[in-house]
């Protein structure tokens, strides 16, 4: 049958039922109001100023309620963001947000209007919830052993431990792929990341960086994140709320083929979370103020040049006074606070010398400035109590032929911040403060290979230790340990005791314990060896959060021989020693800051020997565990050889009486044979010298 547009119709086609199939396809359009936002506290204005409004958000998705008798808006306004989660995470954001000094945002979902107008006021009682207690994120501090724990991954099977006596050594939790990338603590231990190749919602993520005071987290995939094209991500740890996005290089109009590896951690924190920052290399610091990750003060730091810079930790007495400000805040009392400090370095330009600067922040105002010549390179070295900078300055002769180093300190706890100068001859490849000390350790070398090691061709280093002489105003020469092969140091966390190591050579992989501060009853010796020790193809060394054991590790992501971990006292005596195939990765867990004050540690130090006393007896306890523990298995062992013997006996007797043989010793008396054993003991020795 032909139909009026002249094809053809099949009248089987009314007959046949396509109701599933709709069904199944059927594209159900979103036609509620989860995407559109109410937002109150707008400023009123006229028709003149409407047409002004922000670009970032298009006017079709704007709603203005106008007054026309007033001829004025009406002080609140709607948004539509085209989808419930940007609404969400915009209501969010932004809700309180000081527009101008006279009004701030109160941002509400559209549906909650709703739902709140028409909530029925009919009172019932609500359920009580079963309570369900929760382990605290830091249970584990409460341990009766006062034990700490470790992690471990190996192959596809990551493991935490328990580490303490040897009775005390077991494994807490276990679990197969629970990472891909590899496994990182959060800075005072209360998160445990693991990273997978899907990462964070299918994005891919393979870098991550923990703000200190662990509110934030910092994420590197190589995918992009946002619409922008941006890789670099910022979240809020507790709300899972992404701040902000990044694009993976800071530099501006940047030809493709110049670009250089990208440095990790892109961002940099301020010790108390309050700031982030980012440089653009040569033009400026960008530093953004949290939670909201605006721009401070809408405008970076510009600095020609710039290369690099790093904020100022705060030490324990920065933390004290920042909580003693805090509670004087709540009681509208004045209290003062050490500001946030940056020191950032610039390159010799023209004939501008090279220059380090310290600023404070956010007033921004510049502490102190150091001019430097003849400039190759500068590292930033800041003490962990933000006691001292160090600037390594790598310098060259006029000619450019030859590398020397100079040490720059500011003393920035000090008026005016006096620098120090210690002048060296030779390179510095390694450089590390004492934790809360005056001390610092480097590792120098003059050797012509430094520059292009060949391989099986092993560097000859200086170790030297310097410490502040306050008489002096300079820090003096303590020792010089020389012809080494360590070019890695690590000071014990509670300072005192140093590891030097030599690290990622095929030939050489030597441990060396030192104790900074050695006396007995006799005599006070000041730096005394400890011990020394191996662990063949080391490649990380790492203290526990205590500073009494030390862990090395050979991770199969260097090389693959002989792969596994060992733990070390701080004398260098191996405890433990585990060789693992595909072993990858150990890392000790971070411990925050004691909750005692001043006074309740100095008790502590004040009764350590009778802590000492209850200690010992349990050491001595344990000792006898074990060898009880010895003693018994190496019993059962002879009692189980016994049973055997005698068992093998019986079946050799029955095999012989089969066989009709007589017995040994059932007509003669046993044989006896006697040993006669002689030994020999030198009771003296004399040596006499015959003159003829």
């Amino acid at each position: 049958m032909a139909s009026l547009n002249g094809t053809s119709h099949n009248p089987i086609d009314d007959e046949l039922d396509f109701s599933d199939i709709e069904a199944k396809y059927r594209v159900d359009f979103d036609d509620g109001f989860d995407n559109v936002i109410a937002v109150d506290g707008v400023p009123i204005i006229d028709r003149s100023k409407l047409d002004k409004r922000g670009a970032v958000i298009k006017p079709d998705d704007i709603y203005v309620p106008w007054d026309d008798n007033a001829a004025k808006t009406k002080g609140f306004i709607f948004i539509d963001f085209g989808n419930p989660d940007a609404a969400a995470f915009a209501a969010s954001a932004m809700n309180g947000h000081p527009f101008d000094a006279k009004h701030t945002f109160r941002i509400n979902r559209f549906t909650d209007i709703e739902r709140y107008a028409n909530i029925d006021e009919t009172y019932v009682e609500p359920t009580v919830e079963e309570y369900r207690p929760k382990e605290h994120l830091r249970a584990w501090l409460a341990d009766s052993q006062g034990r700490d724990q470790y992690v471990t991954y190996r192959g596809d099977d990551v493991e935490i431990h328990w580490h303490g006596k040897p009775s005390q050594c077991e494994v807490a939790y276990a679990k197969k792929n629970w990472t891909e990338l590899y496994a990182s603590w959060s800075p005072l231990g209360t998160y445990f990341a693991t990273l997978f190749r899907q990462g964070v919602r299918l994005w891919g993520v393979k870098l991550i960086d923990f703000s200190p005071c662990e509110n934030y987290l910092v994420t590197w995939s190589h995918d992009p994140i946002s619409d922008e094209g941006n890789n670099i991500a910022v979240w809020d740890i507790k709300s899972g709320q992404l701040l902000r996005t990044f694009p993976t290089t800071a530099y501006e109009n940047e030809d493709p083929a110049m670009k250089k590896q990208m440095q990790w951690p892109a961002l940099k924190w301020s010790s108390d979370d309050k700031f982030v920052a980012r440089v653009t290399p040569g033009q400026h610091i960008s530093v953004y103020e949290l939670p909201t990750m605006g721009l401070h003060d809408k405008k970076s730091l510009k600095i020609e040049g710039v290369v690099d810079f790093e904020w100022c930790p705060h030490g324990e007495k920065d933390k004290e006074d920042a909580e003693k400000a805090a509670k004087a805040d709540k009681a509208d009392k004045g209290a003062k606070k050490r500001e946030n400090m940056l020191a950032y370095w610039t390159p010799e330009v023209a004939n501008q010398p090279a220059r380090v600067t310290l600023i404070s922040f956010p007033s921004r105002t510049v502490l102190r400035q150091k001019n430097l010549f003849n400039v190759t390179e500068c590292k930033l070295h800041w003490q962990n109590q933000g006691d001292f900078l160090c600037v390594k300055v790598d310098r060259h002769t006029k000619t450019k032929k030859s590398i020397f180093c100079n040490l720059e300190i500011f003393r920035v706890r000090e008026k005016d911040y006096p620098v120090e100068v210690v002048e060296l001859k030779d390179t510095v490849t390694d450089f590390s403060w004492e934790p809360k000390g005056e001390r610092f350790a480097i590792v120098s070398s003059n050797d012509p290979n430094l520059g292009n090691p060949g391989p099986g061709i092993t560097i000859k280093t200086d170790i030297g230790f310097y410490q502040l002489d306050r008489a002096k105003n300079d820090f003096k020469l303590l020792r010089t340990l020389t012809s080494r092969t360590s070019n890695t140091i690590r000071w014990s966390p509670r300072g005192r005791h140093v590891v030097l190591a030599t690290v990622g050579s095929s030939t050489k992989s030597e441990l060396e314990f030192w104790d900074l501060d050695f006396n007995t009853e006799e005599r006070r010796e000041g730096q005394n060896q400890l011990g020394s020790a191996d662990h063949y193809g080391v490649t990380d060394v790492e203290w526990d959060p205590s500073g009494r054991y030390l862990a090395t590790s050979a991770s199969a992501w260097r090389h693959t021989l002989e792969n596994g971990y060992a733990i070390w006292d701080f004398r260098g005596q191996e405890l433990e020693k585990h060789i693992l195939d595909r072993f990858k990765q150990f890392i000790w867990r971070p411990r925050p800051r004691s909750l005692l004050t001043k006074d309740q540690q100095r008790q502590i130090r004040k009764n350590l020997r009778e802590y000492s006393r209850a200690f010992d007896e349990e050491d001595a306890a344990e000792e006898s565990n074990v060898s009880a523990e010895l003693i018994a298995h190496r019993k059962r062992l002879l009692d189980e050889w016994n049973a055997w013997r005698a068992r093998c006996k019986r079946d050799i007797a029955e095999e012989k009486r089969s066989r009709g043989q007589k017995l040994n010793g059932e007509h003669h008396e046993e044989e006896k044979e006697e040993i006669e054993e002689w030994i020999d003991e030198v009771i003296e020795q004399i040596e006499e010298e015959v003159v003829e």
